[in-house]
């Protein structure tokens, strides 16, 4: 069987999405709080991202269908993001990703500092 990764399939529309490490530590906080978070918990609960990068983020998970946006006619306007059903449709997959990262992060570091002290 020859796969092949096309441009146009609908896999690689998918993975431009998920394959932004601060798209899956959104999606893993919104998922574990299980409740609508504001723009400041989200930033403060992903340590190291920038407000633009977090923006962006959130934009793009907006536009795909995997968040809600909900602004609050207050002063200053309050803004809250919340998973979607797509969106906790795929919080399986991305914390399947998470507990794997959990069990084998040490084996993944020993085979990097055994890489890393090779001498070839």
């Amino acid at each position: 069987m020859d796969t092949k990764y096309a441009k146009a399939c609908p896999s690689r529309t998918v993975m431009d999405v998920l394959a932004n490490k601060w798209t899956l530590y959104a999606l893993g906080l919104l998922r574990c709080r299980d409740r609508p978070l504001r723009f400041t918990e989200l930033r403060r609960g992903v340590e190291g991202v920038t407000q633009k990068s977090l923006t962006q983020v959130l934009r793009n998970l907006e536009r795909d269908g995997l968040v809600t946006r909900t602004i609050y006619p207050t002063i200053p306007p309050r803004v809250e993001y919340a998973l979607t059903d797509l969106g906790r449709d795929v919080g399986a997959l991305t914390g399947a990703i998470a507990d794997w990262s959990k069990a084998n992060a040490s084996r993944v570091h020993a085979a990097r500092e055994a890489y890393d002290n090779r001498r070839d």
